[in-house]
Order: C-alpha cells, then sequence, then structure tokens
C-alpha cells in the first residue's frame, strides 16, 4: 500500500511559493533544481515501499520460473518442453479455458486434474505440477518419445494407442510440430 504524501507535497508546494516570492532570480533556479531533485527523490521512494504493477508481475513470473525449472527437474522433464506446451496449451494464462473445458496454464482436463491430485487446476503451482508430472508419465509410457507423449497429451493416450503413434488428427499433429519447433526455438535463445 503506497503512503498518503499529499500532505508533504502540499506543504513543500507552498514553502516553494513563499521562496519565489523573496529569493532572487539565481536563488530561484537554485531552489527549483532542488526541488526537482527533491521530488525525484521522494517519487523513487515511494517506489521502493510500493513497488509497482509491473514489478509484482515481474516477480511473480520469475517465482513461477523458478518452480517449473525445480518441477521439471524432480520429474526429469525438459523444462523448454513445458514452456512450448505451456505456449501452445494456454498462452501463460493461468486462468484459461478452452472450448473442451480444459484448465489453467496447462490445460489439463477436470479428470486428468483430479487424477493427478490437483485440487484447483487455476491454481498455477497446482497446475504446473500436476502438467509436469502429467507430462512425464506420458514420456515414460512411450519410452522417451516426446512426439507422442506430446500427442498423448493433446489427443489422449487412448488415441495414441489406438493409431500406434501420432493419430491422424489434424489439430494434433499441428500441436506437436508447434510444441516441437517452439521447444527447438527455446534452445536456440
Amino acid at each position: 500500500m503506497k503512503p498518503d504524501l499529499s500532505n508533504l507535497c502540499r506543504v513543500v508546494s507552498r514553502i516553494q511559493e513563499i521562496e519565489a516570492r523573496f529569493a532572487p532570480q539565481s536563488e530561484r533556479l537554485q531552489n527549483k533544481r532542488r526541488d526537482r531533485a527533491f521530488s525525484e527523490a521522494l517519487r523513487k521512494s515511494e517506489e521502493d515501499i510500493a513497488p509497482s504493477e509491473e514489478a509484482v508481475r515481474r516477480d511473480h513470473q520469475d517465482g513461477l520460473s523458478r518452480t517449473l525449472d525445480g518441477l521439471a527437474k524432480r520429474y526429469a522433464v525438459d523444462p523448454n518442453l513445458v514452456r512450448s506446451v505451456i505456449v501452445a496449451e494456454s498462452g501463460g494464462n493461468p486462468s484459461a479455458v478452452s472450448p473442451k473445458g480444459a484448465l489453467g496454464l496447462m490445460q489439463l482436463m477436470p479428470a486428468t486434474a483430479s487424477h493427478l491430485g490437483v485440487d484447483d487446476p487455476f491454481d498455477p503451482i497446482q497446475n504446473l505440477e500436476g502438467g509436469i508430472k502429467y507430462l512425464a508419465q506420458l514420456i515414460d509410457r512411450y519410452d522417451g518419445d516426446v512426439e507422442k507423449a506430446l500427442a498423448a497429451y493433446n489427443a489422449g493416450p487412448g488415441a495414441v494407442d489406438r493409431h500406434g503413434g501420432i493419430p491422424p488428427f489434424r489439430e494434433t499433429q499441428a500441436y506437436v510440430k508447434k510444441v516441437l519447433s517452439l521447444c527447438a526455438k527455446s534452445e536456440v535463445d
């Protein structure tokens, strides 16, 4: 919460008015410079006391990024792959809801979320843990074949099993290509 410094600003403004009436021209210029410096220092101190919304958002993103890295390490999944899935699934929106009912950052279906122990799919940390755990399970199920795991993440393991690989669904094929492309790009950046 920002402190209310309006009274202090009014007092400083009034002092400036009185000084301006009595001070010579050179002294007035000096006072204006001093007052500008004081105003700038006051503004900076307000920012230090109450960080901007952008700073709060950036800190939150940094915290999520560290959480993602830790969870990816725990479940032995490439963090760039996880980030690419998030971009493809929700565009990074923790409140995203797909037309099919998938929820949150990693777009977990309610039944899948429940099975993974995710009580609140809109909680970014729970969603990350559930989504990364599920992705790890799929990668393991398909013996490290990331393409099949991504296809199963998108279309479900049943579809991948029925088709013996990436199903012939345009959406799933485009999804796998998109995630792999994003992942390859993030490894270069």
